[in-house]
C-alpha cells in the first residue's frame, strides 16, 4: 500500500483497509465493492479469531491456585472479564458470518426494513449494518421509548 494511502479503521480501530474509492457512475454493489467488503470481513474475523487464541493461551499459561484469597479473586474477575468480552466477539464472529452470506447472496448494502442502498461509507464504519441510516435512528428511538 503507498505511504500516503488513506487508512481507516472498523469500529475498533484494528482493522485497517483502504477506503473503496468510488469511480463515476459506478453501479452500487458491483463484484468489485462486494470484494471490497468481504476482505474487510474477512480480515476482521481473522483478527478476532487469533484473538480467542491468544485469550485461551494466556487463561492457561496464567491459570494458578493463588494462596490468597484476594489474588486467587483478582486473577478470577481478570479471567471473567476475558471471557464476556470474548463472548461478544463470538457473537460479532457469528454477525460477520451472516453478513459474508448475504455478500455471497448478493443481497448486500440494501436496508433491511426499507430497501434502500446503506452506503458505502456506512459500510465502511459499520461492515455488518443491516439498516439504513434513518430506519435505524426509527429503531432506536423506538427502543428508548420501549426500555425506558
Amino acid at each position: 500500500m503507498p505511504k500516503n494511502a488513506a487508512k481507516e479503521s472498523v469500529m475498533d480501530g484494528s482493522t485497517n483497509f483502504t477506503p473503496y474509492k468510488e469511480k463515476k457512475g459506478e453501479e452500487y454493489m458491483n463484484e468489485k465493492q462486494r470484494d471490497h467488503f468481504k476482505s474487510i470481513l474477512l480480515n476482521w474475523k481473522r483478527e478476532l479469531m487469533e484473538e480467542v487464541d491468544r485469550t485461551m493461551s494466556h487463561m492457561k499459561d496464567e491459570a494458578a491456585n493463588f494462596p490468597d484469597p484476594a489474588d486467587r479473586a483478582s486473577q478470577e474477575e481478570e479471567f471473567s472479564l476475558e471471557l464476556r468480552t470474548r463472548d461478544r466477539e463470538r457473537k460479532l464472529i457469528k454477525k460477520i458470518d451472516k453478513t459474508i452470506e448475504l455478500i455471497e447472496q448478493d443481497d448486500y448494502g440494501y436496508c433491511e426494513t426499507c430497501g434502500v442502498e446503506i452506503g458505502i461509507r456506512r459500510l465502511e464504519a459499520r461492515p455488518t449494518a443491516t439498516l439504513c441510516v434513518d430506519c435505524k435512528t426509527l429503531a432506536e428511538i423506538k427502543e428508548k421509548q420501549i426500555g425506558g
